[in-house]
């Protein structure tokens, strides 16, 4: 695992120092450091799941099955307001989680099993409870990001069943003070309204480094560790340390560990501000920009000083919707956003629907491999003109406003692809297009395929789970899911390299989470990254951080990453030369 424990010094003397070090190391959980940070504050455990209705439950005596199927799809309709409600008032990656799990409250093939379910006799409660694990177990079965959308159904599943029994549905328990939410995992609606004032910081025994868990707790700046096996055996209300740099939970705080806290807690203020300067201690200029989902995304960014937009997600448009919105809403929602940066860079990524992201008008739910399958630019070979019809919107929202847009398409393998992609952007006039690198394919062939754009930006998130073969979103091979790899940091030097053979020239962004760790950022700069986007609440740290280093140094570090035998080393190695993060914090 990443990082290492820190010595844990005594602070009670009627036990012995043998005594005291296998109590320590006892309740010492290491895990995976997913968003820097060090809290102190007592845990408080995620509550137990609802229970499950009773096998082979019945509806009552002279009860009406029309009745039951009524009030099953009445709660899974109330279920999908509160969640679509929630949604309005979140943004970013906690919007976009809620609109996806809100639309499988009316996921048709859920409730029409269990509409069977009750016409054969069965309660409304079992019949749910029966029907989500089908749909569940199927998910499951087909892997990659379709499984991770069994989570999804299981949580609605509890939430209709809470709404039948007219009781509080399952969620994040509540607390006279600030905790830090210990779970097992948690479903993406929980996850998506997390509240920073309340919750200080999340462990779980569960997930992995790019699952939703980690990608919200690293957005709202919540110090958090996945994979950290047995923290939900830790009793509710024990005082707890966390290191989410180091990775780990350690109950019964030593000094060393409140003083880390304190210290942090100072650092955290120092580092609330960012000049809008991304630079080396040299003066090497390195943008420092933003991933956004939307208008409200874009406001908060540029006021915390983002240099432009690095990736401008789009799916908020589609999702939660049975047709294609139109043109000219399409317009209104990107224009919203370009308002925020005038005269700055904002890199628009065209629709990455599939996978995870599944469209009812555009992508096919029954693929037997969705992550291997017709997802983001794929999908204008199925269903052409959606993508055209988006390519014109964001033309008319760029010319009615100031900012400097670039398009590019997510799942770009080829460099056919890469040379139409090009071909419909200057049909409607966009003058910047570029592609997403995030299939092997694209960066061992970047040379070519810059040919044909202006520009690339690394996916690193998908990029690492396609080179390691690791589904990104499980617990188990989050070891081999980080972009620490070497294997992955080659594939962003082949990318650079490219980008600079047969008078390409052209700029080489990072647009992943690996842009968001500090230590990271540095080994980026030092291949020849040109940008770096990251989730707004990271600007001030990676900024800090990049400030301590020449760019000469900043390629020691990179050479040396590349050298390390494992993903652990490479991290262990940089981190040693960057003592800096172990003062402030990361």
């Amino acid at each position: 695992m990443p990082g290492s424990i820190p010595p844990q010094p005594s602070t009670t003397h009627a036990l012995s120092g043998a005594t005291i070090a296998q109590a320590i190391t006892a309740r010492t959980f290491q895990g995976v450091g997913v968003s820097p940070g060090r809290i102190v504050a007592s845990i408080r455990q995620m509550p137990k799941p609802v229970d499950e209705p009773p096998l082979g439950e019945r509806l009552d005596a002279g009860a009406s099955q029309d009745d039951a199927v009524a009030s099953l799809r009445t709660a899974a309709q109330a279920v999908h307001d509160e969640l679509k409600g929630r949604a309005r008032t979140a943004s970013g990656d906690g919007r976009a989680v809620l609109e996806a799990t809100a639309l499988m409250a009316k996921d048709t093939m859920l409730l029409n099993s269990a509409a069977k379910l009750i016409k054969a006799g069965s309660s409304a409660e079992r019949a749910i409870w029966e029907a989500g694990a089908s749909v569940a177990e199927m998910l499951h079965n087909l892997g990659g990001y379709m499984a991770e959308r069994a989570m999804d159904v299981l949580d609605v599943r509890a939430r209709i069943v809470a709404e039948l029994r007219g009781v509080p549905a399952p969620g994040i328990p509540s607390a006279a003070a600030p905790f830090i939410l210990v779970a097992e995992d948690l479903a993406p609606a929980d996850t998506a309204t997390l509240d920073p004032a309340t919750v200080l910081a999340l462990v779980t025994s569960g997930g992995g480094p790019q699952s939703h868990t980690a990608i919200i707790a690293r957005s709202l700046g919540l110090p958090a560790v996945v994979a950290a096996h047995g923290v939900d055996t830790v009793a509710d209300g024990t005082e707890a340390y966390v290191d989410g740099a180091a990775g780990y939970m350690a109950a019964l705080p030593t000094v060393e560990q409140r003083a880390a806290a304190a210290a942090w807690e100072e650092n955290s203020a120092v580092l609330a501000g960012f000049d809008g300067n991304g630079t080396t201690a040299d003066g090497h200029l390195v943008p420092l920009l933003a991933n956004v989902g939307g208008a409200k995304d874009a406001v908060a960014a540029a006021a915390l000083g983002a240099q432009g937009v690095g990736l401008f997600r789009t799916e908020f448009c589609f999702l939660e919707r049975d047709t294609e919105p139109s043109v000219g809403e399409q317009a209104a929602a990107y224009k919203a956003v370009f308002d925020a940066f005038p005269g700055k860079k904002v890199v628009l990524r065209t629709l990455d629907a599939g996978a995870d992201k599944p469209l009812p008008f555009l992508t096919d739910a029954t693929e037997p491999n969705p992550a291997l399958g017709v997802r983001g630019y794929r999908t204008d070979s199925t269903t052409p003109g959606v993508l055209e019809r988006q390519l014109e919107a964001i033309a008319r929202a760029d010319s009615a406003s100031g900012a400097d847009v670039w398009v590019m398409a997510p799942m770009i393998s080829t460099v056919a692809e890469a040379r139409r992609f090009a071909s419909l952007c200057a049909a409607v006039g966009l003058t910047n297009p570029g592609v997403m690198v995030e299939v092997p394919s694209a960066a061992l062939s970047a040379a070519v395929v810059l040919r044909e754009v202006g520009f690339a930006s690394l996916g690193t998130n998908d990029l690492t789970q396609y080179a390691m073969a690791a589904d990104r979103q499980l617990g188990p091979l989050a070891e081999l899911n980080t972009p620490w790899q070497p294997a992955v940091l080659r594939l962003v030097q082949l990318t650079v390299e490219g980008s600079a053979l047969e008078g390409n020239n052209k700029p080489v962004g990072v647009c992943g989470e690996a842009a968001a760790d500090p230590a990271l950022a540095v080994v980026l700069t030092g291949l020849g990254v040109t940008t770096l986007s990251m989730t707004a609440r990271s600007l001030a740290a990676v900024a800090t951080v990049l400030k301590t280093v020449t760019l000469g140094q900043a390629q020691d570090l990179a050479h040396l990453a590349l050298s390390a035998p494992s993903a652990v080393e490479a991290r262990e190695w940089v981190r040693a030369k960057l003592p800096v993060l172990g003062e402030l914090g990361f």
